[in-house]
């Protein structure tokens, strides 16, 4: 078994790269993959919220909905990748139902 200062790793994005002092040679990519979502429904305090996301790779799904003061159910359905993070905010009760958001980022 080799100890960790044996090691010379090389993380790259999603690539994983080490050789041990033995000369032996190892790569893998890594797919990161998660899933949740949760939700609280008190009708005792009236609140209500949830969220749920899954990760694909370098793709990040999700939604997250809460009721607010007004009785308003706000929802916002997101997904972030390589490109940005693209939001859409859907209102039950308003006239601006839909809006869109994007914000765009350089990976560096």
């Amino acid at each position: 078994m080799q100890s960790r200062k044996d090691l010379h790793t090389l993380y790259t994005e999603h690539e994983v790269s080490w050789n041990d002092d033995d000369g032996s040679h190892e790569d893998y990519v890594a797919q990161p993959h998660y899933a949740f979502s949760y939700g609280v429904e008190d009708y005792h305090t009236g609140d209500y919220h949830g969220q749920k996301e899954h990760r694909d790779g370098s793709d990040v799904f999700g939604e997250y909905t809460v009721k607010e003061a007004d009785g308003n159910i706000r929802t916002v359905k997101y997904r972030a990748g390589r490109d940005g993070f693209h939001a859409k905010v859907l209102n039950s009760h308003r006239d601006d139902r839909q809006q869109d958001v994007d914000h765009h980022y350089d990976h560096y």
